[in-house]
């Protein structure tokens, strides 16, 4: 099968044109890009040199893909951008995956508050949110764009949504500390982002309102039935890749670490990309860097009567182009760890 990725050339777009040279199901057949059309695909990412099958870079033409014979294409763009190609590509026959915020966001108020107006809202009602371990498969059917989750809620949604369902924990007083590599703010120049400004400094930023905590509570109502309101602190840490998560939630009463990870067995049994790992042992970026897995733990502190639960994730991978390459192997019939492993 044919696929094509719009915006290849920043840091989401890149690993996917890695991850999908690989893929033994798909060819890739389209890059595009506004700053590099015309350019060979390993001129502009060095890492494929030998398996880019001579793919160059072609301009970023909404117009110009909707009317060729490429079925799916993956939107690796900021937000904002994806909405009009979506449309366009939308309108001709075509899937799309989308990796921006442009689609997350089920209501149209909620998502500009946080982003600004919104360019498609009236290809929302064909839009499904899919985190491939918590959506269920029904969205298959009838959708004609996934909005692929973003990499904080990634962190966050599949250690917190079964406890919540499952009642172990409360839905008061949670708490969210994410520390995410720099790449997780894109491929820019930009002061802030210089080498000498973010190695050996960590620090928070977006408190109180971080563009994802509306997706992130947003997907909780939706998995667990009611309100669920959050305190997200987000940090950027002196690391290019990853995110590690720590969430401090009260348990409910009758709530022990015996029935957390019984909640998450029961979740979690056939997810190939989960890993629980034992209570205590923390997870670390280190050890899922360049996967497609989140690993997750916890323990309870008898002396607060929190349950503290960690998470580790790749930003640009389970929490960005692999998660989008999941959904797509979901999608069109192969398995789901295709390309991933």
């Amino acid at each position: 099968m044919k696929v094509g990725i719009v915006g290849a050339s920043g840091y989401a777009g890149e690993t996917l044109v890695r991850i999908l040279l690989g893929h033994p199901g798909v060819e890739l057949a389209a890059v595009t890009s506004r700053t590099h059309a015309g350019k060979p695909l390993a001129q502009v990412i060095p890492s494929v040199r030998g398996i880019d099958r001579g793919i160059t870079f072609v301009p970023s033409d909404a117009a110009a893909l909707a009317a060729g014979d490429i079925p799916l294409f993956f939107l690796a763009l900021p937000h904002g951008a994806a909405a009009e190609f979506g449309r366009a590509l939308v309108g001709s026959g075509k899937r799309v995956i989308d990796l921006s915020a442009d689609f997350r966001i089920s209501d149209v108020a909620t998502h500009e508050r946080h982003y600004g107006k919104h360019a498609a809202p009236d290809l929302l009602p064909h839009a499904r949110y899919v985190l491939p371990e918590l959506t269920a498969p029904e969205w298959k059917t009838g959708a004609r764009i996934v909005a692929s989750p973003g990499c904080y809620p990634t962190s966050i949604l599949i250690p917190l949504v079964p406890l919540v369902r499952d009642g172990v924990v409360t839905r008061e007083h949670i708490v969210v500390n994410s520390f995410s590599g720099v790449s997780g703010a894109g491929r820019k120049v930009e002061e802030g982002y210089l080498y000498v400004e973010r190695a050996e400094s960590a620090k928070a930023y977006g408190l109180v309102k971080h563009r994802h905590l509306a997706e992130i509570e947003e997907q909780l109502e939706l998995h667990t039935g009611a309100r669920t309101v959050i305190q997200f602190n987000p940090h950027l840490a002196p690391m290019r890749f990853g995110i590690a998560t720590t969430i401090t939630v009260p348990a409910a009463p009758g709530g022990t670490i015996d029935s957390l990870y019984a909640s998450w067995r029961g979740a979690y049994a056939r997810a190939p990309f989960v890993q629980l790992l034992a209570s205590g042992e923390t997870p670390d970026t280190a050890h899922v860097v360049g996967t497609n897995r989140i690993d997750m733990s916890a323990v309870h502190d008898p002396r607060t009567g929190n349950f503290v639960v960690t998470s580790a994730e790749d930003n640009l991978i389970k929490g960005a182009a692999g998660q989008a390459v999941q959904s797509m192997n979901l999608w069109f019939g192969f398995d789901e760890t295709a390309g991933l492993l």
